[in-house]
């Protein structure tokens, strides 16, 4: 059951990621095909604040919630971190890398700021519902 949940963590933690990668490759992409979808303020408000996290918690030396949920779920089942099922293998594998911390702090904050600068040359708009 806690293999389960830990797969479960890092599929959240591949979604989240997902969000913030290809959340900019779309704004980008929207900026220059005209999509209207791409500026809708809640999408980009949450966009900014999910990479405003990660470069928080970056700076601040603080291990990522979902990175710490998912170990402990493993420790629980009886398994070293990062010793998952074959989901959470390919899903680690995927999210996982091996650097010094500068390198995860250099591109985190080089990433905010291609986000921040998207959002002030190509700012999100209220729609009206």
């Amino acid at each position: 059951m806690y293999n389960f949940l830990a797969d479960v963590v890092a599929v959240v933690h591949a979604s989240y990621i997902l969000f913030v990668v290809g959340g900019q490759i779309l704004i980008l992409s929207g900026w220059v095909a005209g999509w209207v979808w791409t500026r809708h303020m809640v999408f980009r408000t949450l966009h900014l604040a999910a990479i405003g996290f990660v470069v928080i918690e970056a700076w601040a030396g603080v291990l990522c919630p979902l990175t710490a949920i998912e170990n402990r779920l493993r420790q629980t089942a009886g398994n070293n971190p990062y010793e998952s099922s074959f989901i959470g293998y390919w899903i680690d594998r995927l999210i996982y890398y091996s650097a010094p911390e500068w390198v995860f702090i250099l591109v985190y904050s080089i990433f905010a700021l291609v986000v921040l600068a998207t959002f002030i040359f190509y700012p999100p708009i209220r729609t009206k519902h």
